[in-house]
């Protein structure tokens, strides 16, 4: 019985560090030939973008994005994801499967423009505030530090006698006998 691999479409995102900002040519040929040392026929090479990354990875601050769309077996991705993962040029890749797809969208597929983050005022007037005090700006107690210790005066009012110095109440046994 023949061992037969069934070959499906797969879209790789690959991230390559400064080679792919410096020689954009060598970058595109690293992915082609990482694919193709596989058995996988590319369909679409091409550079993605270049963009500053979230986080530092692998020490890089910025990375170069390159798409590419390829057919070839299963273990074939295995094998390029390894591939990927030893080798310096590369910082990351994500393959998935792209059998949806037929060539004329796969050559279309163009960067999104990055949008800007939604800037939220300091402080918003709208909602209530539930400050307690200390160094974020609550007028309770004066010039201490918090809410311990001081002056207890504030919303609540002076505070009543302590349990030694109130009057006992009338009936009651005296305790210092």
């Amino acid at each position: 019985m023949a061992n037969t691999i069934k070959v499906n479409t797969y879209e790789a995102m690959f991230l390559l560090g400064p080679v792919g900002s410096t020689e954009p040519e060598k970058a595109l040929n690293l992915c082609r030939k990482t694919i193709e040392a596989h058995g996988g026929e590319v369909i679409v090479l091409k550079k993605w973008d270049e963009r500053k990354l979230a986080y530092e990875v692998n020490k890089q601050k910025r990375g170069t994005y390159v798409i590419a769309y390829f057919r070839a077996g299963g273990p074939a991705v295995a094998a390029v994801e390894r591939d990927v993962k030893l080798s310096e040029d590369f910082l990351r890749v994500m393959i998935t499967r792209a059998d949806h797809l037929n060539e004329q969208e796969m050559a279309a597929v163009e960067p999104q423009p990055i949008q800007p983050k939604e800037e939220r005022p300091e402080r918003w007037s709208d909602r209530p505030s539930f400050d307690r005090g200390g160094d974020r700006g609550g007028d309770r107690g004066g010039d201490r530090g918090g809410d311990r210790g001081g002056d207890r005066g504030g919303d609540r009012g002076p505070r009543g006698p302590r349990r030694e110095d109130a009057p006992a109440p009338a009936g009651a046994p005296d305790a210092k006998d």
